[in-house]
């Protein structure tokens, strides 16, 4: 189940969010749209890193009856990578949302041995998304 939470005026689809999200668990997730002065200040804030960025995953917990955990995707990044790489803002969406999953899941790309990236083009595949998430992630 997604606890969706739009902070700004996209409009998106989550149909194929709770799809992707249902394929992979059962535990609820908290997803926040925000704009890049409220995703500067979240990164600043839990990474210390002075930027905007595109996702952010916080994982919760792991306990029975509590979320898996908290997903946070940039309006800017979603609009600008779409256009950028002719698709959709909510093809950039769910692009964005499994990455962050997996990171709520587990995986890790700066230290797996590929496995991160494997998931997202199995679930790119599943789902008939756009690509582009598998080309940037390998340069």
């Amino acid at each position: 189940m997604i606890e969706f939470d739009n902070r700004t005026a996209l409009q998106l689809d989550i149909e194929i969010i709770s799809a992707i999200a249902d394929s992979l668990t059962k535990k609820e997730i908290e997803l926040i749209i925000t704009d890049a002065h409220e995703m500067r200040e979240i990164n600043k804030e839990h990474r210390g890193i002075d930027k905007a960025t595109d996702v952010l995953s916080f994982p919760y917990e792991a306990m029975p009856m509590i979320p898996l955990g908290s997903i946070v995707i940039c309006r800017e990044y979603i609009e600008q990578k779409a256009i950028e790489l002719g698709h959709t803002n909510d093809d950039e969406f769910a692009l964005l949302f499994i990455h962050g999953l997996l990171h709520l899941l587990g995986y890790d790309h700066e230290v797996d041995d590929g496995e991160m990236r494997q998931e997202e083009a199995r679930l790119i595949q599943k789902f008939n998304l756009p690509e582009s998430l598998i080309v940037r992630n390998e340069g």
